[in-house]
């Protein structure tokens, strides 16, 4: 702390003990209603963090709750592909305006708001991590029970930022079997840890795939590590998921809300166990 410290968290760049982790939460627009947010992480790209972000919305709203996504992955977005969107989102003097999906998911991703779907994202980090901020400040979530954030892989910029300055009530690390993702996982679990923010549980994605003649599990990535990393941090595995062409099929053709997604039905359980949403003012 400096000698001429005024306790003012707000108004200084200084990182310094006596800083309170809540002094950088940023609240979101005015008209904006969000009970809940959840956020899916990975240590690294290609596990299948957005199709479970995905497939965890899809549930929800099944369940009767009001969902959002919004997706941070900025450089990688693929929420809207997954969901079938093709327009683009809206705005007026009041705020920007989410894309419902066909079942009412609320929905934001920057590929929402290019010419082209197809048009890269060159950004710096510091422009990536202020559009997630945009997203959270400047659209308009309206009754949302649970929000699900898409981030991006790793620790850098976007989970920092996210993680400092949204009120983000729990987390789901998504995995899969190798040990060197196993490994990089563990970065995740510090980092989280770092920051305070509580983790509900891990999911292992890819976890085998199941022969359709004999049933039989066949362990494509070799063996499973999750066990033995979720047991040294001591949190609840929520689920193996298997390599299903189903949901890949579905995924590609827009089509994630038609899934029977009832395998995920554990993870909703102990979200809704670890971050239960408040009774609605009537």
């Amino acid at each position: 702390m400096s000698e001429n410290c005024n306790h003012d968290c707000s108004s200084c760049s200084t990182d310094c003990s006596s800083r309170d982790p809540k002094s950088f939460l940023e609240k979101p627009h005015n008209q904006s209603t969000i009970r809940k947010i959840i956020g899916v992480v990975s240590g690294k790209g290609g596990v299948g963090k957005s199709m479970i972000s995905s497939m965890l919305a899809v549930y929800f709203q099944k369940k009767g709750y009001h969902t959002a996504i919004m997706d941070a992955d900025i450089t990688g977005p693929s929420i809207p592909k997954s969901f079938g969107i093709t327009e683009h989102a809206t705005g007026d003097s009041a705020g920007i305006y989410p894309v419902i999906t066909k079942t009412g998911i609320q929905t934001m991703s920057v590929n929402l708001l290019l010419d082209n779907a197809t048009d890269p994202v060159i950004w710096r980090g510091p422009v990536i991590a202020g559009t997630v901020k945009q997203f959270w400040q400047e659209v308009i979530w309206t009754d949302v029970d649970y929000m699900i954030v898409d981030m991006p892989p790793g620790t850098g910029d976007v989970p920092l930022t996210v993680f400092q300055t949204i009120p983000v009530d729990g987390i789901i690390i998504v995995t899969s079997p190798q040990e060197l993702v196993s490994m990089i996982v563990s970065k995740a679990v510090k980092m989280a840890q770092l920051m305070n923010i509580p983790i509900i549980g891990m999911i292992e994605n890819m976890s085998y795939i199941e022969c359709p003649d004999c049933k039989k599990h066949i362990e494509v990535f070799g063996k499973s590590h999750i066990d033995k990393v979720a047991a040294e941090y001591q949190l609840p595995v929520l689920g193996k998921i298997p390599i299903t062409p189903a949901i890949a099929a579905a995924s590609d053709a827009g089509e994630i809300e038609n899934l029977d997604c009832t395998w995920i039905a554990e993870a909703i359980a102990e979200i809704e166990k670890k971050a239960p949403i408040p009774a609605k003012q009537s």
